[in-house]
């Protein structure tokens, strides 16, 4: 990782691990082997769906952790083994998309125009996440539901 920020006056951390994952997952599981006994699916075909889980349950067993830090002169996230650290000074603004699932993504975008995005799992609340910014001096921009950018 990059360097550890000192004084953050933001912090953000989100596990990979949490219960409502694992309740999904568990959901899942039992529609998958209800349709295994109750409807008398085809093993290879639960199988071939059972597969599309497995993902989520690398990322319960690893619980990489995510998150961001913000202080007086940096701004950094970071997501299992990605990173990046960004002075404060070569960020333009800081672009907040609500998307049509109520999501919220960021992308950090410089003065060139050129927009850095931030990963959804590194992301904050954004109440929280704008208020910080904007109390280091960062412009924050919102938009809403857009269909193209």
């Amino acid at each position: 990782m990059t360097e550890v920020l000192t004084d953050p006056v933001f912090s953000y951390r989100r596990a990979g691990r949490s219960l409502r994952g694992m309740a999904i997952l568990a959901l899942v599981w039992a529609a998958l082997l209800c349709l295994l006994i109750v409807f008398d699916a085809a093993p290879m075909v639960v199988a071939i769906l059972a597969v599309f889980t497995l993902p989520a349950l690398w990322d319960l067993i690893r619980n990489p952790l995510a998150g961001i830090d913000l202080n007086a002169t940096h701004l950094r996230w970071f997501t299992g083994p990605r990173d990046a650290l960004i002075a404060l000074a070569e960020v333009d603004h800081i672009r907040l998309d609500t998307r049509l699932d109520f999501s919220v993504r960021a992308s950090i975008v410089l003065p060139n125009g050129r927009k850095i995005r931030m990963p959804f799992e590194a992301t904050p609340p954004h109440q929280a996440f704008e208020e910080a910014l904007t109390a280091q001096g960062v412009t924050v921009k919102r938009f809403h539901f857009q269909l193209l950018q």
